[in-house]
Order: C-alpha cells, then structure tokens, then sequence
C-alpha cells in the first residue's frame, strides 16, 4: 500500500496506525531524503549542486529498522529530526541523481520484506510504486494542515503556514518526481476527520468493511 500527500495531512501516524492494523511493516521514505541531508551536510559539500551531492551519498548504505534510521550502520533518527536536517532535505530531495539512489533504496527496503508493507511518502504511488495494489493519497486544507503541525511542534502556526505552502510550491512544482496525485489512487480529504475516522477508512479500503 502507498500513502502520499503534503506535510500536515497525518501520513506518518496514518500510515503507522494502518501498518500495524494490517501486520505489515511501515516504510517512512521521507526519512531517507533527511539522511541524505544529514550526509550532505556533514560532508560540507554545496547542497544545491546535485553532481556534489549525488556523488557523496552514491557510496553511502541507507536502511530503516523498526522505524528508525540507519546510515552505514548508525542511528541517526535522532539528528534526522532537527531544524538543519529539515531545512536542508528540502534542497537536496530536488536533485534527480538523489532521488534516483534513494528510490533503488526503498524499492530494495520493500522487496526484502516480501513486497508487503505501507509506504508513505510524496512520490510513492506515482514514482516509486507505480504498480502497487492499493493507493492513497491524504489531503487536507492549508490552513488545517498548519494549525495541526505547530500544535504538533510548538511552531507559531503563520511561520508554518508560510513553510508548507513554500513546500508545496516545491514539492509540486520540481522537475524530479513532483507531487501529484497517483493514478488510481483513493484521494482522502483528512481536514474534517478525526484520526481514527482516516485509519479506519484505509483500512476499510485494504481488507473490505468490517462488520
């Protein structure tokens, strides 16, 4: 199963919620282009020269396990979570060398759990599993999206408005994998939903209704 969207319309804790409904492993890709930055980062290179940035993580192993992060070997689901790391995955995601190798990365992540797991990302159901069984793609109002994520982080809610549309703008609008809504896929408007309305919606979608 694949889950897009914009930030703000509850992918994670959807798509964790629905994962362990199901017993089926949970693959949040958008860790992967935070570890990228982390890399980028951490080797000083220019982060919007896509040759630069694309050359230091092509040697650089990339796994998840049990929801964390792992980049040669180490934990870095902690470092992957700052301010630096958000801003700075932001700039690296738009390359298409980079995309490429993290795409390799979790195509080979699912493939080794049996080509069963929800996936959640921007691009999951368009790009990454074009063929998947079942697509979702969770929506919901700017201004819900906002008021959700900085109850969520503490952030003044006009800064994160700002920040998601800037997002939006990029995530939409960039030559490599751009968010859209994927063929086939069940589009959700979460805005006037509670959480468990959302979870319980996909999972009526994945198994049939219950009862």
């Amino acid at each position: 199963m694949t889950m897009d969207g914009p930030g703000g319309t509850g992918k994670s804790t959807v798509s964790k919620a629905v994962a362990e409904r199901l017993d089926l492993p949970h693959l949040d890709t958008g860790a992967f282009y935070r570890a990228a930055a982390v890399v980028a980062v951490r080797a000083g290179v220019d982060l919007d020269d896509a040759d630069q940035v694309t050359a230091v993580l092509a040697g650089t192993a990339f796994d998840q396990i049990a929801g964390r992060m792992y980049v040669d070997g180490s934990d870095i689901s902690d470092e992957i979570r700052t301010p630096t790391a958000t801003a700075a995955s932001s700039r690296v995601s738009t390359h298409p060398g980079v995309r490429r190798l993290l795409v390799a990365h979790q195509r080979q992540w699912v493939e080794g759990h049996g080509n069963r797991a929800v996936v959640e990302g921007r691009d999951i159901g368009s790009v990454v599993f074009p063929d998947a069984t079942l697509k979702i793609y969770l929506d919901a109002r700017p201004e819900i999206r906002a008021r959700r994520r900085a109850d969520q982080t503490g952030e003044d809610y006009d800064d994160v408005l700002a920040q998601l549309t800037d997002r939006d703008h990029r995530d939409t609008t960039r030559r490599a994998s751009p968010l859209t809504i994927p063929q086939r896929a069940v589009v959700i408007d979460t805005s006037d939903l509670t959480f468990e309305q959302v979870v319980e919606r996909v999972v009526e979608l994945a198994i049939g209704p219950t009862g």
